[in-house]
């Protein structure tokens, strides 16, 4: 049974085998491996995980792919599949805890999905997602860069990229108007992300004014306490949010607090 994606969804389908291998390899794939995929679509992906490691948790939001899923997996018992939104599931509660998630990310949900899976999702030490190329692009671009926003300061607060991949659309049905990128991170130690996300989504709400404007538009911090805060880590009262390291971030949040 075949199924037609669906663009409210933001599905695009995988179904060029050949980028298999490039997964693979970004991943860094073991046979002791318990994995997390996120949309498994029509499964491509999922049977090359379950051919190749321990266990595979996948979730899927379209209850229409559970019958050409299970003509996919047939025969594979190291696939859990369960139906449910990704963002809303308790993902920590999986058992085994999945330590890669390796997936075609729905382009809808790619971003908050890393985001929250990065200290949501404690066991989780390597991550290989496909993503539209300007999300990949974002996720470590440098300060001082167009790229450069809330998200980059996030994720490389506690992740280091070690592989990346350009994915033309020809891999995937319907063939998407943009890029992707397959991107891979392992975890790095880091901030809890609670205590310096607001300040960061706060710094970046408005581009284009100064971070103190923005911070005191947010309703963080009064204009004194940003200024004060900023001076205490050697900034200028002018200065861009996208001026600052992720580093810097850490050291904002604990002077604001």
């Amino acid at each position: 049974m075949s199924a037609l994606p669906k663009k409210s969804l933001g599905q695009h389908f995988l179904v060029d085998e050949n980028i298999l291998g490039v997964i693979g390899r970004l991943a860094d794939l073991h046979p002791e491996d318990i994995v997390l995929e996120v949309g498994p679509g029509l499964g491509v992906l999922t049977r090359y995980l379950a051919d190749r490691v321990r266990l595979v948790h996948a979730i899927e939001l379209d209850r229409s792919l559970a019958e050409p899923l299970a003509d996919a997996l047939a025969g594979r018992e190291n696939v859990r599949l369960v139906f449910g939104d990704a963002l809303q599931l308790d993902l920590a509660a999986l058992d085994p805890p999945p330590g890669k998630l390796v997936a075609n990310l729905p382009y809808n949900i790619a971003t908050p999905l890393v985001v929250e899976s990065l200290e949501g999702l404690a066991s989780l030490e390597r991550w290989c997602v496909m993503v539209q190329r300007e999300v990949a692009d974002r996720l470590f671009a440098s300060p001082r860069t167009k790229a450069y926003g809330a998200v980059s300061v996030l994720v490389q607060l506690h992740a280091r990229k070690v592989g990346f991949h350009a994915v033309p659309p020809t891999v995937f049905r319907p063939r998407p108007r943009v890029e992707s990128a397959l991107v891979a991170f392992v975890r790095l130690p880091g901030p809890r992300l609670g205590e310096v996300r607001p300040v960061v989504e706060a710094a970046f709400a408005h581009r284009r004014k100064t971070l103190v404007n923005s911070v005191v538009l947010s309703g963080l911090a009064t204009r004194a306490r940003a200024e004060a805060a900023l001076s205490s880590i050697g900034k200028s009262p002018r200065v861009r949010a996208e001026e600052l390291a992720p580093e810097e971030f850490v050291a904002l949040a604990k002077a604001i607090a």
